[in-house]
């Protein structure tokens, strides 16, 4: 069978929260996940992370959080940049069912990755490797190259109520 490209985008909370549902399911059938995140680095102490870390699965940190608080941004960039090393390593190695891109599309929207060099990669995977991709404002490429597209939209957020963000709902 076919495998698929997933894409959670839009504005709205749940788009990781959507992969890590996916991700559970994909282990449950006894599927190899592997887990990119492009934003949130190792020093995270995440729900979806200690979850991963239970279930045996592969799972890897890259980034140095929000960009907005980097104090160098050309080495967030390069985090960025080796995350998608190892994603396409990842991708391209056949020995996975599912790979999960977190938070792919913000170094696509700031110029640190060629959406072009990240589509082919993916367009190219083998046979049995899935792919979900999450993040806001997805390229048209990548619209144009999952199978399915999910946009979250944002109605209210505690956030803009000036409520933090909580583990175990947010992280």
């Amino acid at each position: 069978m076919k495998s698929r490209v997933l894409l959670n985008t839009g504005t709205g909370k749940g788009k990781s929260s959507a992969a890590w549902g996916v991700m559970v399911r994909s282990w449950a059938r006894g599927w190899r996940v592997c887990v990119v995140q492009f934003i949130k680095g190792g020093g995270w102490k995440t729900g979806e992370r200690k979850l991963a870390d239970q279930l045996g699965l592969e799972f890897h940190c890259m980034g140095d959080g929000f960009t907005w608080e980097s104090d160098d941004i050309e080495a967030t960039a390069s985090k960025a940049r080796s995350a998608w090393a190892l994603a396409a390593e990842k991708i391209t190695s056949g020995q996975y069912d599912m790979v999960i891109l977190d938070e792919l599309t913000y170094p696509i929207t700031y110029g640190w990755l060629p959406v072009a060099e990240v589509t082919e990669v993916i367009r190219q995977r083998p046979e049995r490797t899935n792919v979900i991709i999450t993040g806001r404002n997805a390229p048209q490429e990548f619209i144009d190259l999952a199978d399915t597209v999910t946009e979250m939209v944002k109605v209210k957020h505690a956030f803009d109520q000036g409520i933090k963000a909580r583990k175990g709902i947010e992280y």
